[in-house]
């Protein structure tokens, strides 16, 4: 059964947010959507979102699910304004409770936040099949940009791998693959997480969830396996496992850390709701000083 798949690109954060469904008037799913952010004020805002929401609406779309593919560092998830607005189900991998353990030390949280991954609406054990209206989906857990990695793989109803969301592990390929250097993360467990991706049909579309262009090319988020299995810059057939932790550790010291890491691994890890209110009625972020 195939899909439809609507990309919307983030220009701020080169983040593309999917509405994936069969047909008008059916279900949807939405992966990884983004809530406007301003560091300079503190403002939030929803014109992402709401874009999101006027196309779901045009096409007559019921939302089931808002699937985030990991806890991101670089956009905070407009996930709950989703489901006030239209319904639907947040999930992330089971995985992420490991990554909740390290940043309720790292901002020193609440004693009441949670540990058990429940702020989620559902928490996707490794091959979890589950569906959007017919459309039959697979959570296929692929950890080492973070322990808690998905990739959300749709299946024709013979079993057959049709296309894939990839979250931050492989990107185009002319940019590679993901940093593993945050904490939990682990380049030789990307690098086998990107081998269960690249076994998959040669044909299967690949969408990437960025893309940083280089040369000046127009940003693109759509590729296939055959694609990167021969031309992904890090991972194309014939890069041992060796060579490839060798490179990504090597170039993941020359990284600077995402401009919104500590905004939004603080308000992900809680499925995108802000912290609670203080005793004056104003929501904080922390910003941890000489942590990361």
């Amino acid at each position: 059964m195939d899909a439809q798949v609507q990309a919307f690109f983030d220009d701020d954060t080169s983040t593309i947010t999917y509405v994936v469904f069969e047909a008008d008037g059916g279900e949807c799913a939405v992966v990884d959507p983004v809530l406007d952010y301003d560091p300079g004020s503190g403002r939030t805002s929803t014109v992402s979102a709401d874009r999101v929401i006027a196309f779901v609406q045009a096409h007559g779309l019921k939302l089931s699910w808002l699937l985030e593919t990991h806890a991101h560092a670089d956009h905070l998830s407009a996930a709950p304004y989703l489901r006030q607005r239209l319904g639907g189900t947040i999930a992330i991998g089971g995985a992420i409770r490991a990554v909740q353990g390290v940043f309720k030390t790292v901002f020193n949280l609440e004693p009441e936040f949670r540990l058990d991954g429940s702020q989620f609406g559902h928490l996707f054990a490794p091959d979890e099949v589950f569906h959007v209206g017919r459309l039959r989906m697979k959570a296929l857990h692929v950890p080492g940009h973070t322990p808690a990695d998905m990739a959300y793989v749709l299946e024709s109803e013979a079993g057959e791998t049709r296309l894939a969301f990839v979250g931050d592990t492989l990107f185009m390929p002319d940019v590679g693959s993901a940093r593993c250097d945050f904490p939990g993360g682990d380049a030789r467990a990307l690098y086998r997480s990107v081998q269960k991706l690249l076994a998959l049909p040669a044909q299967t579309r690949l969408f990437m969830c960025h893309d940083y262009p280089p040369d000046g090319r127009a940003p693109n988020w759509e590729t296939t396996v055959a694609a990167q299995r021969e031309k992904n810059i890090h991972l194309h057939d014939g890069v041992d496992e060796e060579a490839f932790v060798a490179m990504r550790e090597k170039r993941d010291a020359t990284l600077a850390m995402p401009a919104l890491i500590l905004p939004a691994i603080q308000v992900n890890i809680r499925a995108g709701e802000l912290p609670p209110s203080e005793s004056n009625g104003v929501r904080y972020l922390k910003i941890p000083v000489n942590t990361l």
